[in-house]
């Protein structure tokens, strides 16, 4: 009978002790991000959350979401430090369009081979997105699945609640024929349409994550991992004018925006009240990409829009402007059946 060599966790890929590194270093900024309502300590089996003092009749908003293959951009890249932060805002803003406001939130990381200072990079966008939007990194799961996921590639997602009171809650219900909708521009790509631009950079312009963006001084990489706007310190203020909002990801204006409307409305964009930002118009040249699908895939420079009447859209102008952003209004709500109609266009 031949002697085998024993086998531990470590010889089936599974280190222990380089998740007992990552823990360690990811502490500080887990604990960075605690807020009034945080109990319990770092370490423990579940997060423990007290909810706010003035909160009267609340409703919890829940959402789980990643950020696609963007996550492969930021491998190629080596750039790990952005893609925790989109996550966030990613999940800030779709809570948002209901009204609500973000209490916690939890994060999950999975590697074929865990790498303590990818890590402690990942786990540091995350905070700096809690830290942002004002909310608490109550926990999260960091997995190595060795014959799972091949190294170094890895996977993140994230689980965010928020609440609103019940009769703040923000729905189609409120959206009135002759509202206005206002366009909130994008920092870039945020987490959508990854796939295909990531195949038109290395397939058609045959370029690199290092290499400059066509008509840029920037890197494809600076471009492509520009972070996830959050939109939540623009509506926080204006929320009481929202009459609906739409979150503009995967799908772009024509799968998102008509989540907002009633079956009895639609909603009019008008095209030509915006520059298309250059990012987009290289992809859309590059890869021979016709109007309407640069317009599913990408959200085309408008990450957020916002539903109001004549004296809110002014309102939430003035906010946006007071955060930095660029906002103006993009068309408006007319008798329909619940569609989005793409209208002008001479900058696209």
């Amino acid at each position: 009978m031949t002697l085998q060599e024993p086998l531990s966790y470590r010889s089936a890929g599974v280190d222990i002790d380089a998740a007992n590194d990552s823990k360690a270093r990811i502490k500080r900024h887990v604990e960075s991000t605690f807020t009034a309502g945080t109990r319990g300590v770092f370490g423990g089996f579940g997060g423990v959350f007290r909810m706010p003092e003035e909160a009267k009749r609340p409703l919890l908003v829940s959402s789980a979401d990643g950020v696609g293959t963007k996550i492969k951009v930021a491998i190629d890249a080596d750039r790990h430090d952005t893609v925790g932060h989109d996550l966030v805002n990613h999940c800030v803003n779709d809570i948002l369009v209901q009204g609500a406001v973000p209490l916690f939130f939890l994060d999950y990381v999975a590697f074929g081979k865990l790498v303590p200072s990818t890590v402690e990079a990942i786990v540091s966008g995350v905070a700096a997105g809690c830290r942002e939007n004002g909310c608490a990194l109550m926990g999260g799961e960091t997995a190595e699945m060795p014959g799972l996921y091949t190294p170094p590639d890895y996977d993140l997602a994230g689980f965010i609640v928020g609440w609103v009171e019940e009769e703040r809650l923000i729905s189609s219900a409120g959206v009135r024929s002759g509202d206005v909708l206002v366009g909130l521009a994008s920092s870039g790509l945020h987490t959508n349409g990854y796939s295909l631009a990531r195949r038109i950079i290395s397939d058609r312009l045959n370029l690199g994550p290092h290499d400059p963006f066509p008509g840029t001084h920037d890197s494809v990489a600076d471009v492509l991992l520009t972070v996830h706007r959050s939109y939540l310190s623009v509506l926080k203020p204006v929320m009481s004018d929202v009459h609906a909002a739409a979150h503009i990801t995967g799908g772009g204006l024509l799968e998102n925006l008509d989540r907002a409307l009633p079956s009895t409305l639609d909603a009019v964009v008008d095209l030509s009240t915006w520059d298309v930002p250059h990012p987009f118009l290289v992809l859309k040249e590059a890869g021979g990409v016709v109007r309407d699908e640069m317009f599913r895939a990408f959200n085309m420079g408008v990450g957020m829009v916002v539903i109001t009447d004549q004296s809110g859209a002014a309102r939430v102008l003035a906010s946006a402007a007071a955060q930095g952003i660029a906002a103006w209004i993009i068309g408006s709500i007319v008798l329909g059946t619940g569609l989005v109609q793409l209208t002008g266009g001479a900058n696209t």
